[in-house]
């Protein structure tokens, strides 16, 4: 569609319509174009769901919910089924809004108040500030090798900001690696359920229902809470969604261009705050009902993969550590036990997969820092270029917050701060209050800046309103516990 019918197309009384709850904002009107046509080939277009799910397997599955489940058996499984549906259904809200505008959620909140942006890229950064996969990746490589977890650590890192930096297009260097990451773990996974996990263990698979509880008492609210928070996604990378699937072209994300590097990609197109479609009229109803093909292959998309993917790789990582470390005595209460359930998986199967093991969990959980870096700096960069530097070249300012990210995590390694668990659950606790907030958010962005067709309502709303409540009582009670041990307390 060429520029002049741009303008004249958003003359009508359809097209004032659907501007309408985006005047008044500092943020510029969108532009009015037709929804493009919904994928008739949907394995193209997979891949987002993929970067989640890929991001996603770490911290939750080769950390945390093997630590509880070599802690108290499998009692607590059911809560990552609980955090993974719930993140999915708001995760789906933040794609509604990108499907819809072509906009990222973040924009969508700052058209209500300028600086929303800036609040969310500030927790995200005090989420993620302290480099917990890197260090867990960077303890598993020195099972498999020596050396010092903090010194290897800094060196992931550097290699992270080299890889996110200097690929031509930042979103297909992702989704690859996060593709291979998920079918190496998957690989894991079908091995060690034939050769590894026990007949006791698959005996005990009802205990996850018929045994379900909270153990709060021997292992802590904030660890639990941490468990369930990155159960898949969790705080920030939940909203970068939006991003993903606007750089793979999902609905009105189309005309929007993708982040290059500035080192060795092309130079971008200058990028539009958003795109709307009318919904009224003979051009409405037939954006409706590309719309309705785009709805169902985005929640489609998300299910089969990051769905699928999470709560297979959660289960089946927990037998593993219930089959062989359950029971231990002396097991360690921290990322050490990861070095038993790899020597007990040794004894078990050969030598080959107790190394296996390792290899695959430390890839793993360097994928998800690299993933927790892009999304991260790429939250940010869209922030700065959306409401304070909209002159400047984004790749550009996701180069120098990429760096930054990596600097800034070098030096809290350098401090000595490098607990794995502990800094996982840091995190956890700033990503709780996040999505507390942006939960509230997406319901006042899709129900009042979309035209009434497209809108979150009847289960779907109700969905939302309850992941307010869970993530905001169990974020006030972890911060609770959490924030004075940070500080020396007991």
């Amino acid at each position: 569609m060429s520029t002049r019918d741009d303008a004249a197309g958003q003359r009508g009384p359809s097209a004032t319509t659907v501007l309408d709850p985006f005047r008044g904002s500092k943020l510029a009107v969108p532009e009015v174009r037709e929804l493009p046509k919904p994928p008739s080939r949907w394995l193209p277009l997979i891949g987002p769901g993929i970067i989640a799910a890929g991001v996603g397997l770490s911290s939750g599955e080769f950390v945390l919910f093997p630590f509880i489940a070599s802690q108290v058996g499998l009692v607590f499984v059911w809560a990552a089924v609980v955090g993974v549906v719930t993140q999915f259904f708001v995760t789906m809200e933040i794609e509604r809004y990108a499907l819809a505008t072509g906009e990222t959620a973040v924009t969508g909140f700052s058209r209500f108040w300028p600086h929303w942006g800036l609040v969310f890229a500030i927790l995200t950064y005090g989420a993620n500030l302290w480099p917990g996969w890197a260090t867990s990746s960077a303890t598993l490589i020195s099972f498999l090798t020596g050396g010092t977890p903090r010194y290897i650590a800094i060196g992931l890192l550097v290699a992270i900001g080299l890889i996110l930096t200097l690929a031509p297009v930042v979103y297909v260097a992702l989704e690859k690696i996060q593709m291979v990451k998920v079918a190496a773990v998957l690989l894991l996974l079908v091995v060690g359920a034939f050769a590894a996990i026990t007949a006791t263990a698959w005996r005990d698979v009802p205990t996850i229902v018929t045994e379900a509880t909270f153990p709060a008492a021997e292992l802590g609210f904030a660890t639990l809470f941490g468990a369930m928070i990155f159960a898949g996604a969790g705080g920030g990378q939940n909203l970068v969604q939006s991003n993903w699937i606007r750089d793979k072209g999902f609905g009105m994300g189309h005309y929007v261009p993708r982040l290059q590097s500035p080192v060795t990609g092309e130079p971008e197109a200058v990028p539009s705050t958003g795109y709307v479609f009318r919904t009224e009229g003979p051009e409405g109803e037939e954006n409706l009902r590309r719309w309705r093909g785009w709805w169902r292959f985005a929640n489609i998309e998300q299910l089969s993969t990051f769905v699928a993917i999470t709560v297979v790789s959660i289960f089946f990582t927990s037998l593993l550590a219930y089959s062989t470390v359950f029971g231990l005595e002396d097991l360690p209460n921290d990322i050490q036990f990861v070095r038993v359930e790899g020597e007990q998986l040794a004894e078990a199967v050969g030598d080959w997969f107790g190394v296996f093991f390792w290899i695959i969990g430390a890839f793993s959980l360097f994928g998800a820092a690299l993933g927790i870096t892009d999304y991260t700096s790429r939250m940010a960069a869209d922030v700065l270029k959306t409401s304070y530097l909209r002159g400047a070249d984004e790749s550009r300012i996701y180069f120098w917050l990429t760096w930054g990210l990596v600097a800034i995590g070098c030096v809290v390694l350098l401090v000595g701060f490098d607990q794995p668990i502990a800094l996982v659950v840091v995190s956890a606790t700033v990503g709780g209050l996040m999505m507390t907030i942006y939960s509230a958010l997406l319901i006042a962005t899709n129900r009042k800046l979309l035209p009434a067709p497209l809108r979150v309502k009847g289960v779907r709303l109700a969905l939302l309103v309850a992941a307010i409540l869970i993530y905001g009582t169990a974020t006030v009670l972890t911060m609770s516990q959490q924030i004075p041990k940070l500080f020396g307390g007991e």
